[in-house]
């Protein structure tokens, strides 16, 4: 027996038994893991109590998901505005909205923060694992999910979109597992993409995915720097009838078939939602967001300089995507993160960080452990704290004064709370709606002093609640026929509350 076979014979036999438990529990990843988790609740905000319930849409979320729960239906039409009140809509995200609403409920405001740490935990660590297993060195995996996390900071907040990407690692794992010869994993698509569907209308990028990775395995390719393998016929088979399924398995939703036509209705029917909304616009590379992006791209460019992968064609389409749409629409370099990372640590291992074994120190791991777990407790704030921050941001007291018979037009992030309050508003965060009956662009125009004041009377607004900095508070201020009630906040949270006299 030569020397490699028995340095492998001895390090199977160090694995084995209540050592290899011991291992397992107390090892590098673990290690390396317990720093994931706490970068988590530090850089994602949950140390500062109001950020996690800035996002205008978690509001309406909670209101959605309380009408399901109380009603036991779901919600088909809308039940909070005054403009298109009882016009059909489909509520593509129900399912995500369930661990927000359930966190509220046994929680309080707390209980927000306890499902976005968990949403946001979840997907560092998947791609932190996925990292892992596809490079072989925790270090790297490390320090590439910790670069991955930077750019996730675009969606670390109380989104449902969260739970979507958790999907999307999920499906990625399992493709990444066919690639280690694991076919077998396939048939967990099917039940993914059904409950995918319900959790966000991201589900198609998932299907997409799923398409060229399946079209890429259908011959074998070499050449120049791609070494793509076909797949055998057995497993092309089996993928063919997973993709089927999971086709098939879309349609077990609340909705039919317009929930499946909801993300195709996003990309062609809501040309004012993409142009005017913040996130949806092309990445600004004065964010630290866009550094973090131009640095994994360079780190990716640098290590295939030293020692170029062969790259499947799947991969090369996979990583050529995802960058375009994270410079395309900002909101995306989360979704380059969950795809690319674990390419990015093969890539830095294969040419730097050459596979060594590492040692394994159970105290430092257990201390680690004790330490973040100890930091997240103290870290989270409690519901007193945020609800003082809530007032810092939010003109609460305003919108608990709006009454019932107002017709109140509100600022756009306003909506969702006054949803979730018993207000009728004017519009809220769920574009869609809005901009299929026309009242997004009238919001626009009035916003912007087009035709204002004859928009006003068109809906017969009686009351405004706008942003103190916004020029329609400052015409509605010096006009006759309007007059200042009540203001609140400070700076650019200071809101003024405007009603129509004689």
């Amino acid at each position: 027996m030569d020397q490699a076979t028995e340095a492998a014979t001895a390090d199977v036999a160090a694995l084995s038994g209540h050592d290899s438990v011991w291992r397992r529990l107390c090892g590098r990843p673990l290690m390396d893991m317990s720093v994931l988790l706490l970068i988590a609740v530090v850089f994602s905000g949950l140390h500062a109590p109001g950020h996690v319930l800035n996002d205008a849409d978690i509001w309406w979320h909670l209101a959605n998901a309380r009408y399901l729960t109380t009603t036991h239906h779901f919600m088909h039409a809308d039940p909070y505005s005054f403009t298109v009140n009882g016009q059909p809509w489909v509520n593509p995200e129900w399912l995500s909205e369930v661990p927000y609403w359930f966190g509220y409920v046994a929680f309080g405001l707390i209980g927000i923060s306890i499902a976005t740490f968990f949403g946001a935990a979840t997907n560092v660590l998947l791609v932190y694992w996925r990292s892992y297993l596809k490079g072989g060195n925790a270090g790297v995996a490390l320090w590439t999910t910790m670069l991955a996390f930077l750019l996730m900071l675009v969606n670390i907040n109380a989104r449902t979109i969260l739970f979507a990407y958790i999907a999307l690692s999920v499906e990625l794992a399992i493709l990444e597992a066919l690639d280690r010869g694991n076919s077998r994993l396939l048939w967990f698509l099917p039940p993914l993409f059904c409950v995918w569907i319900n959790l966000h209308g991201s589900w198609i990028i998932g299907l997409f995915l799923l398409v060229v990775y399946f079209v890429s395995g259908l011959f074998r390719f070499k050449k120049g720097m791609f070494d793509q393998q076909a797949m055998s016929r057995p497993v092309c088979n089996r993928f063919l009838i997973a993709i089927a399924a999971s086709l098939a398995l879309l349609f077990v939703n609340p909705y039919g078939w317009r929930l499946v036509w909801n993300p195709f209705d996003m990309a062609f029917n809501q040309n004012l939602n993409i142009a005017n909304v913040q996130e949806w616009q092309p990445l600004n590379l004065a964010w630290f967001g866009a550094k973090a992006a131009v640095a994994a791209i360079g780190l990716m460019v640098v290590a295939n300089a030293f020692n170029n992968r062969k790259w499947k064609l799947y991969e090369f389409i996979f990583v050529f995507f995802a960058w375009y749409a994270a410079f395309d629409h900002a909101r995306f370099t989360f979704l380059a993160a969950v795809l690319t990372t674990p390419m990015l640590a093969e890539d830095l291992t294969r040419s730097f960080f050459p596979i060594q074994k590492q040692k394994t120190i159970h105290i430092l791991n257990v201390l680690m452990a004790v330490g973040t777990i100890t930091i997240i407790v103290l870290y989270f704030p409690t519901n007193a704290k945020m609800k003082s921050a809530m007032a810092e941001h939010w003109p609460l007291q305003t919108i608990a004064s709006i009454q019932p018979s107002w017709r109140t037009l509100n600022q756009e992030h306003l909506g969702g709370l006054m949803d979730f309050e018993g207000k009728p508003s004017f519009i809220d965060t769920r574009w869609d709606i809005f901009e299929h009956h026309g009242e997004m662009k009238d919001f626009i125009d009035i916003l912007r002093l087009q035709d204002a004041l004859a928009l006003l009377d068109k809906y017969r607004i009686d009351h405004v609640l706008i942003r103190q900095d916004e020029p329609l508070a400052y015409l509605l201020e010096h006009v006759r026929g309007w007059e200042t009630v009540r203001q609140e906040g400070v700076g650019h949270d200071e809101y003024t509350l405007l009603k129509r006299v004689p």
